[in-house]
């Protein structure tokens, strides 16, 4: 018997009941999967068949549900008791999850069934299973249990347009993660190039990123222009001056493609042999070869792990390279950090009485958000010519590794984000930007080159 809703309990002076709500979706439920399992009354036979074998799947069923979802079913079905379909292997594997849906309107995926599910509901033009397989996947690529190499590629293909940014995204903050994976060596001429022109990679440093490159082109042996143009997006000015050297000296790609980087090989010498205001007077130091990325390495950032971060302000302090220049290699800068659980903006703090002397009541808790402040612990002429692009990287722990799951960056001229964290409930213990109740935080400072007035010569 169906349960009545507290609404619906409430009747007026007159005994009338407002509304009364009967609720036996689930017994319907039922009824339709006993209805597919048993193939009673069904007017139309499926025989899926897996490509290039002779493995079939035979469904009985009927035409009436699968047309209520799918206009192609309704055509294909129209006048016809019997259809064989052909199915990538795939697919047919997990086509009786797929008919379920289309009587019951839920399934259970796994990582290895969502491409060929949203295959299927593409084929068939089943849009709400084509959205709900879309969100399983990009909910898995920020929870860094998804195939991203691979479901960047079947989203290309397909034009999933918001699915590709997620992949992309989550390749470029976890490069170093993907890098040392099986998953490189499926990475695409095209998705390698798209990636190596962001300034959002999160690795240990341009070395690191080198080094992948290298070893993607000796698998993947792609036409001389595209292993030429792959090299040239390396950032050299990023590479200190003596692990240049050991490249020139050992790296089978620069001995192979050495002249095609010739010039930009000259100009990270030339970089780090000036100071960068002498080099800046001469040289446009605006391009992305000067801008550092992500890099994890001590000389640009620090990690921070706040354990229960819900309970109090805490600080700390880091040091950073002044610049990428050899000749800054020597030369440091020192940040202050500060966090705060629950910073409360002036327009909310408490206001304790107003004109009249009446007391008004204090914020509540809950009213402020996270905050975090990093300033610079001097100031002085070290940093003329530059600015800093401060970035935050809040990790997440998934499958043993600790991944980024999301970044805040600064604006150059602002000591702080003013989106940070700003959704997160670090009062509950399964947030998922905590890690067993600790947040786990990476600090990096960027240095922003600016081209000077040219001196006349």
């Amino acid at each position: 018997m169906g349960k009545l809703s507290p609404k619906a309990q409430r009747a007026d002076v007159g005994g009338e009941v407002a509304g009364t709500s009967i609720n036996h979706s689930q017994m319907l439920l039922q009824r339709l999967q006993d209805l597919l399992r048993q193939g009673n009354a069904s007017d139309v036979v499926l025989r899926v068949q897996a490509a290039g074998t002779d493995e079939v799947h035979v469904f009985h069923t009927h035409r009436l549900l699968l047309g209520l979802h799918s206009e192609l079913f309704r055509e294909l079905l129209s006048n016809q008791s019997e259809v064989v379909l052909e199915e990538p292997r795939d697919c047919a594997a997990v086509f009786d999850k797929f008919i379920r849906y289309l009587y019951c309107g839920e399934l259970t995926v796994l990582l290895a069934q969502a491409i060929p599910l949203h295959r299927l509901a593409t084929k068939y033009g089943v849009t709400s299973l084509q959205r709900g397989v879309a969100d399983y996947m990009r909910a898995h690529l920020a929870g860094g249990a998804g195939p991203a190499v691979g479901w960047y590629h079947y989203a290309v293909s397909t034009g999933d347009e918001a699915l590709r940014e997620n992949c992309l995204q989550f390749l470029a903050w976890n490069l170093s993660a993907v890098a040392g994976s099986t998953e490189w060596g499926a990475v695409s001429s095209d998705l390698l190039l798209q990636l190596l022109q962001r300034s959002d990679l999160v690795l240990q440093d341009e070395l690191e990123l080198f080094h992948a490159l290298e070893a993607w082109l000796g698998r993947a042996r792609p036409p001389r222009a595209m292993a030429e143009r792959a090299l040239r997006s390396i950032r050299y000015p990023m590479i200190p001056p003596a692990q240049l050297f050991q490249l020139q000296a050992r790296s089978a790609a620069l001995a192979r493609h050495g002249p095609a980087v010739a010039d930009l090989l000259l100009q990270a010498y030339q970089f780090h042999a000036a100071s960068p205001l002498h080099y800046a007077k001469f040289f446009d130091v605006n391009g992305s070869a000067f801008l550092p990325r992500n890099y994890l390495s001590p000389a640009w950032g620090a990690p921070w792990v706040i354990n229960n971060p819900a309970r109090d302000d805490r600080s700390t302090s880091f040091q950073t390279q002044l610049g990428p220049s050899g000749h800054d290699a020597g030369r440091r800068i020192t940040w202050n950090v500060l966090f705060s659980p629950r910073w409360l903006p002036v327009s909310l703090r408490p206001v304790y009485a107003d004109a009249a002397g009446t007391a008004l009541p204090a914020a509540r808790p809950e009213d402020g958000r996270p905050r975090l402040v990093v300033t610079p612990a001097s100031s002085g002429g070290d940093a003329a010519g530059v600015s800093f692009q401060k970035t935050v990287l809040v990790g997440a722990r998934q499958q043993g590794r600790l991944l980024v799951r999301h970044t805040y960056s600064f604006h150059q001229s602002s000591e702080e984000a003013g989106d940070f964290l700003a959704h997160a409930d670090l009062q509950r213990r399964n947030s998922e930007y905590l890690v067993e109740n600790a947040l786990h935080l990476h600090l990096i400072v960027k240095p922003v080159y600016h081209t000077l007035i040219r001196t006349p010569k």
